[in-house]
């Protein structure tokens, strides 16, 4: 009703408007506004015309925490596998992917991208990074995952943009496509894309100097405690 009482309440009309009231003014309309109901009245009307054969409504949802019902892909044994991510923070943007062989030996390649760009151009930096990656090993049959809906749809040709700054991006990734005899890209849940996702993080923090092109980062595996690495040690804790 409340487009009604605007017709019928404002002084001045112009346009459509005038014509929608001068329609109006052959019927008769009286406009009324709704009176609240208070919840005890609407309550005891509802406990006399309460129905006889009632049964209580079933208010229990089995799996209520499941926020996606679609089936995801898995990662198939014996295979190459690519992930990818982006991380865009104040600090700048950096790109993680990680590559794995069929003997599941990871492969990482990050990169900071050193000039502005959006979320979505950063995922598809990331892709591309990947894919260069497994065309110089000659990979041919690729699983690819990623974390951005919209990007997976996007290469699968399931959605469209009417941005122009993936465009390039989209041609260049149809071309690089064709270097592989079979590629597929799939949607993964971000909490599956961790690896990924924190190498992007590590990558789009760092600082890297002026006229340095590539830094390495060691990650060294520590299966002992600090204080039991020791060089001169009379006697070993006897906890290690």
């Amino acid at each position: 009703m409340d487009p009604l009482k605007y017709l019928f309440k404002k002084p001045a009309l112009t346009g459509k408007i005038t014509k929608w009231q001068l329609l109006l003014l052959e019927f008769d309309i009286t406009y009324v506004t709704q009176k609240a109901i208070k919840w005890q009245a609407l309550a005891e009307h509802l406990a006399a015309h309460s129905l006889p054969d009632y049964q209580p409504l079933k208010t229990f949802f089995p799996n209520e925490d499941i926020l996606q019902i679609e089936e995801e892909e898995e990662r198939k044994a014996g295979e190459w596998t690519l992930f990818f991510d982006e991380a865009t923070n104040s600090k700048g943007s950096g790109v993680g992917a990680i590559l794995y062989s069929p003997n599941d030996v990871p492969i990482a390649i990050s990169r900071r991208l050193a000039f502005q760009c959006t979320i979505n151009v950063a995922e598809y930096e990331a892709c591309i990074t990947g894919l260069r990656e497994a065309v110089i090993l000659n990979v041919k049959k690729l699983q690819v995952f990623g974390d951005s809906q919209l990007i997976i749809n996007q290469i699968n040709g399931d959605w469209k943009t009417k941005d122009e700054k993936p465009i390039p991006y989209y041609v260049y990734l149809e071309n690089l496509i064709k270097e592989f005899n079979e590629i597929i890209f799939s949607y993964i849940a971000q909490v599956k894309n961790q690896f990924a996702n924190a190498l992007a993080t590590l990558t789009s923090m760092l600082k890297i100097p002026k006229g340095v092109a590539e830094w390495e980062l060691t990650v060294e595996l520590q299966e002992e405690p600090a204080f039991c690495l020791q060089i001169d040690k009379a006697e070993p804790p006897s906890n290690c």
